[in-house]
């Protein structure tokens, strides 16, 4: 080939220039990147072990406030350098789910083996739409699993998705769309002439129904929120009684939410009431089981939620009683056709082929509102098959048998009061302090339950019931253990006593 070049002494023609060098985000020197990752892995293990040495919570200090709000970085700094500044500003200061005293609200505590689940999937980060791959064969079979875990049929179609309230909508999106009695996904919400979607859940359901409602374009109006008893379980009569109303004023009811576990007492609806009604009414049942699903596991338990087999749906959190770390949840769903057809659409850059990469489909894509979706189920089959779903059992009994410990321990202390059955984990109690007002008793028990917390003993969180301020504690954590719960009664009245003392009134704490 012959080769043009300037004549010898132009120096006026410009000479074209090479291309700019080529870059990567892999490190230069593996080895120190190595060196890194060996002392992340062995700082985050001596985390672990020694989290009962730390408070649960501590406030971030004003310094790590500044350090944490800086200018966008354009140019590079040193891992190690960032890493420390990890270990310095943001290690400290977490909400604490993984101590053993942390009972707000209902989180899981995860695990040393999850953690190091998480980092073998993100070294892999896989896409899990599907293809022929291991990963997708994985999420198959953890799905699987729990089907049989919860009672529910092995065809059964399921989804690991963030959290039970994207669990929730996904069962609730199925059900909406199986039982509009016209083609939703064609025509929508405003076709001329068809009847208002309505659906049912007892006062006690979370606000996850509310949002997914909205979502699903039928508005908060849409969720007919049905009475409980004194022990928070729905009352079937006053359904019953809804759902004939409905019909009679011309409404469409679809689906019927019950509770396994509802989040503010732990209470249970009559599951195999709730799939009596669905079945006479021809209704979608669906089971939110965030964390109350996994009673199933346990054969103390598992009456408690007998009727879970019998829902079309469900929804639970693997990293609430499964205690593995954020986020996992489940949609599990009786009826693969009705999931499919909810979600499943059809374009050509996505469609399969009888070999190669692309030959397992995308399947997962077609079940839910993700494309793009990460590898959540190794740290669940790792889990599974380390520990056995056994464990997992033995360890929500070991729960509620807390919740048992810490409900005989106000049962018998003059100055605590219980606010509600306990029926699983979560006990809700507050301190009696006679002769105040209501509104004073429900400000010193704000005050006692956050002096509990910026000291560092325990985290417990609040609900109101009946009109009343309680301490909530909610139970998901394979840390505690029974003496935590002498602590945390020795702590509340200790607070008490100095909230009720001398020199302390609700007015100048609440100015």
């Amino acid at each position: 080939m012959r080769v043009m070049t300037p004549p010898a002494g132009d120096s006026t023609r410009p000479m074209r220039p090479g291309p700019p060098p080529e870059e990567t985000l892999d490190p230069a020197d593996w080895s120190q990147l190595r060196a890194l990752g060996h002392r992340m892995v062995d700082d985050m293990m001596d985390y672990l072990e020694r989290v009962r040495e730390r408070p649960v919570w501590q406030p971030v200090p004003a310094g790590t406030r500044a350090a944490l709000d800086e200018p966008t970085p354009r140019e590079p700094t040193d891992p190690a350098v960032v890493y420390q500044q990890f270990r310095e500003h943001i290690l400290p200061y977490p909400n604490g789910n993984i101590h053993p005293r942390f009972w707000g609200w209902v989180m899981g505590t995860g695990t040393p083996l999850g953690m190091l689940a998480d980092m073998l999937a993100s070294g892999m980060n896989a896409h899990l739409a599907g293809y022929d791959q291991a990963p997708a064969l994985v999420e198959r079979q953890v799905i699987r699993w729990m089907a049989e875990l919860l009672g529910f049929p092995a065809e059964s179609s399921g989804l690991l998705v963030s959290g039970a309230t994207v669990a929730n909508l996904v069962g609730l999106a199925v059900a909406r769309n199986a039982g509009a009695g016209f083609d939703l996904r064609a025509d929508g919400l405003q076709r001329a002439g068809t009847p208002r979607l309505v659906f049912y859940g007892s006062s006690e359901t979370h606000s996850w129904a509310r949002k997914a409602s909205e979502l699903l374009g039928m508005g908060d109006s849409a969720l007919r929120r049905i009475p409980v008893s004194a022990a928070y379980e729905v009352d079937v009569a006053a359904l019953r009684a809804a759902i004939a109303a409905d019909r009679a004023a011309g409404h469409r009811p679809f689906c019927v939410i019950g509770n396994a576990g509802t989040v503010n007492t732990g209470a249970t609806d009559d599951l195999r009431a709730l799939a009596a009604v669905c079945r006479d009414e021809r209704l979608w049942f669906h089971v939110d089981g965030a964390f109350g699903a996994f009673a199933a596991l346990a054969p103390s338990l598992r009456e408690t939620v007998a009727g879970l087999e019998l829902a079309d749906s469900v929804a639970v959190d693997l990293h609430k009683w499964g205690y593995l770390p954020f986020e996992v949840g489940l949609a599990l769903v009786r009826h693969p056709d009705a999931h499919r057809a909810t979600f499943a659409t059809a374009s050509s850059y996505l469609d399969a082929a009888p070999r190669g990469i692309v030959a397992g489909g995308f399947p997962f894509a077609d079940l839910g509102v993700q494309l793009t979706r990460g590898f959540r189920a190794l740290k669940v089959w790792m889990s599974l098959k380390a520990h056995g779903a056994d464990a997992w059992g033995r360890l929500i009994e070991q729960n509620v048998m807390q919740a048992r410990y810490l409900r005989g321990l106000i049962e018998v202390e003059p100055r605590l009061e219980l606010l509600a059955p306990a029926p699983l984990n979560i006990v809700c109690f507050r301190f009696v302090a006679p002769g105040r007002t209501d509104a004073e008793r429900d400000a010193i028990n704000q005050e006692i339950l956050i002096r509990v917390q910026e000291r560092g003993i325990a985290v417990p969180s609040s609900t109101v019931l009946g009109g009343r301020f309680a301490l909530r504690v909610a139970i998901t954590n394979h840390r505690s253990r029974l003496a935590d719960f002498d602590l945390l009664v020795a702590a509340v009245l200790a607070a008490g006593a100095e909230v009720t003392g001398a020199g302390y009134s609700p007015a100048k704490a609440e100015g």
